[in-house]
């Protein structure tokens, strides 16, 4: 791929599906610069949404780009439009119109915190503790990621229903 023009792989790129693009981010720098090129994303959204959509979502600051607006509007198809807490792998975020409101944490974090005991008090120092205290989750924060457990679960029964 390192011998081959530009163009042609643009080209190349060109033939990728949203999925595709993403995970070719990850496999070296020159295809990352590819699979951001604004173009990819723009053609990607007409596709999908037509070219009236892509008129109206169209960024009109360069704070955003097409692959953002294409993130969006396919969360949007996913989980709605209203406020929803939703899981993606170990993370979950709070989401609004199908935008990142906020990141509320992850599994894990979620796992660690429940994990302390008064017996891990004994084996660290007064400093390590209250440092590893302050990581752990506060009631909202459980609450939150019940409610995302939940939606998550129920998500099947709800599109089940509708159809």
């Amino acid at each position: 791929m390192d011998n081959l023009p530009a163009d042609l792989c643009m080209k190349i790129f060109c033939l990728l599906d949203h999925k595709d693009l993403v995970t070719a981010q990850q496999v070296c720098r020159k295809w990352k610069v590819f699979s951001l090129e604004n173009d990819l994303w723009c053609n990607l959204f007409k596709e999908r949404w037509g070219i009236e959509r892509a008129i109206f979502y169209a960024p009109t600051d360069d704070a955003k780009s097409w692959k953002d607006v294409y993130a969006v509007q396919d969360r949007c198809d996913r989980v709605g439009l209203g406020l929803k807490i939703i899981r993606e792998g170990d993370d979950y975020f709070l989401i609004h119109q199908g935008e990142i409101q906020r990141h509320l944490g992850s599994r894990h974090l979620q796992d660690d915190a429940s994990a302390s005991t008064s017996s891990d008090a004994t084996r660290y120092t007064e400093d390590e503790f209250m440092g590893r205290r302050d990581r752990q989750m506060g009631i909202l924060d459980r609450i939150l990621f019940f409610i995302g457990d939940l939606e998550t679960a129920s998500a099947p029964a709800k599109r089940g229903r509708f159809l």
